[in-house]
C-alpha cells in the first residue's frame, strides 16, 4: 500500500487549506504517522503568496507555524502524487473534479466527510466573515485532522 499522501484544497490556498495542512501536520506528527501533506487552491489568485495573516495568527494561537507555506494551484499531476484530495466546500469539490484526469483512482471528498456526523458539511470560508470565523475554521480542520489520524492508524 502506498504511503498516504493528503492534499487539502480551498479556493485561494491562503485561509482554509493552509490551516488544514498545518492541523494535519501536527496531528500526524503527534501520532507518529509517516504521511505526505500539502495544500493548494483551485484558483490562481494567490500563487506563491503566504497564508492570510489571520490564518497564520489562528494557527500560531494553536501552537502551529504555517507562515512559511506558499500558495499554489491544483494541477492534474496532483492526482498522481496524492492518494487523497480533500475539498473544503462543495464548489471546491466541483473544481477538483473538473481537473481530475480520466481514470484517476485518487480518493476525492469533502474534508468534513472524514468527521463522523459531519459528512457533507462544508468548512466556511473565513476570508470575508470576520476574525471569529477563523477560530471556527480551525475547529473544523482540527476535528478533521484528528479523524483522519484515526482512519490512517
Amino acid at each position: 500500500m502506498p504511503k498516504p499522501a493528503l492534499l487539502f484544497v480551498c479556493l485561494g490556498n491562503i485561509c482554509r487549506s493552509p490551516l488544514a495542512e498545518g492541523a494535519m501536520r501536527r496531528a500526524a506528527s503527534d501520532a507518529g504517522l509517516d504521511v505526505v501533506i500539502d495544500s493548494c487552491g483551485t484558483a490562481s489568485y494567490h500563487i506563491d503568496s503566504p497564508p492570510d495573516p489571520r490564518s497564520v495568527e489562528t494557527a500560531a494561537a494553536n501552537g502551529i507555524d504555517i507562515s512559511g507555506l506558499r500558495g499554489r494551484q491544483l494541477v492534474r499531476e496532483d492526482f498522481a502524487r496524492f492518494t487523497h484530495i480533500f475539498g473544503m466546500d462543495h464548489q471546491n469539490l466541483r473544481n477538483i473534479e473538473a481537473v481530475r484526469p480520466e481514470g484517476s483512482t485518487t480518493h476525492v471528498s469533502l474534508l468534513m466527510d472524514m468527521v463522523p456526523g459531519r459528512e457533507g458539511a462544508a468548512i466556511s470560508d473565513p476570508y470575508y466573515d470576520g476574525e471569529d470565523q477563523f477560530d471556527e475554521t480551525w475547529q473544523d480542520v482540527w476535528a478533521a485532522a484528528q479523524a483522519l489520524v484515526e482512519q490512517l492508524r
